[in-house]
């Protein structure tokens, strides 16, 4: 998958990053440190002060004088409004991400996916900051565990959001994607440590588990291109390949022998990034779709470029059933990237 629309011109541009310290901050500030014309100003909102330290050593203010470190968390709407002054893009990564702790602990869940989504939303109309793109996950269409619930219910506040905001305001979109191959506590990183630790078999979930699969560079540029494409209230899905577990399992180590563990509770055979239900309101691109809101103040002719095609009210964006596969030399070329 590669973007096919051009992506966002970052020049002489004050973009916050919230969460900014996880896999995708890391690859979005080098790629935006790198470009040929950077933002004038890269914030990176975090509450971990030693990730943020860490980061630091690779993104060092001396060398990168655009780059700040904020210490904050997107549950305090003050601090978030303190770190906005003079932002006019906001990127929305961060999140409580792990299913299990979601489960365990659904209060602290749901105030930093929730509330905290309601907070970047109101620090960004107070500050004047021109758009923001929050990123969602496959968990939050048809969910069934506490995670995707709750990043369903940010996506649904970042989407009606612009019904605050107005025409002339903030605009606030949304991007959903699904695995990232090799960010922390992907499935990569965890095969490799038991092959390098001597294991006689991989465990998996289901021999029939599918998954959509992205690198992080492929997640930078379709974040950077929605960021050009957005109008407000969008819910942009890249075209992606799927892969069976069972397949990058024998890619990663062909000699090993497979043990079946069985699905963990809030875990789908199958993800799906647009469910049935949303089929009426996607439309299709080139290397995306878009599903637009059912919203008053959503426009039906959104000016998107190239060739827009309504989706089959059938349809159906699901990893089981995609078009795409990757080869098991493709996915080899993938987990090298990793």
């Amino acid at each position: 998958m590669s973007a096919v629309f051009p992506p966002f011109d970052l020049a002489d541009r004050s973009i916050l990053l919230t969460g900014g310290t996880g896999s995708f901050g890391h690859a979005f500030v080098a790629r935006a440190l790198a470009a040929e014309r950077p933002p004038r100003r890269l914030v990176i909102f975090s509450r971990d002060e030693m990730k943020q330290w860490e980061m630091s050593q690779r993104f060092a203010p001396e060398s990168h004088p655009a780059v700040r470190y904020f210490i904050g968390d997107v549950r305090d709407r003050e601090r978030l409004e303190s770190a906005m002054r003079g932002i006019d893009t906001v990127i929305h990564a961060a999140a409580m991400k792990h299913v299990p702790a979601a489960e365990y602990n659904p209060f602290e869940c749901i105030r930093t996916n929730v509330i905290g989504a309601e907070n970047v939303v109101q620090a960004a109309m107070r500050s004047g900051v021109e758009r923001v793109l929050a990123l969602s996950t496959d968990k939050a269409a048809n969910p069934i565990n506490l995670y995707g619930a709750s990043k369903l219910a940010s996506d649904k506040i970042f989407v009606a959001a612009n019904n605050l905001s107005g025409r002339e305001g903030c605009h606030f979109s949304v991007v959903r994607y699904g695995n990232v191959l090799g960010s922390r506590g992907s499935v990569i990183p965890f095969f490799r440590k038991r092959i390098a630790g001597g294991a006689t078999t991989l465990p998996i979930t289901h021999p029939e588990m599918t998954r959509f699969w992205i690198t992080l560079e492929q997640g930078v540029d379709f974040v950077l291109s929605c960021l050009g494409l957005m109008h407000g209230g969008e819910i942009f899905v890249p075209k992606l390949p799927s892969m069976r577990i069972v397949d990058l399992a024998r890619a990663m180590a062909p000699a090993l022998g497979h043990e079946v563990v069985g699905i963990r509770p809030g875990e789908k055979l199958h993800e799906v990034m647009i469910p049935l239900g949303d089929a009426r309101n996607t439309v299709e691109l080139a290397d995306r779709y878009v599903i637009q809101p059912s919203l008053a103040f959503w426009s039906r002719d959104p000016d998107l470029p190239g060739e827009v095609r309504p989706v089959d009210p059938e349809f159906e964006y699901a990893s089981n059933s995609n078009d795409h596969w990757l080869t098991p030399d493709e996915l080899l070329a993938m987990i090298e990237t990793a």
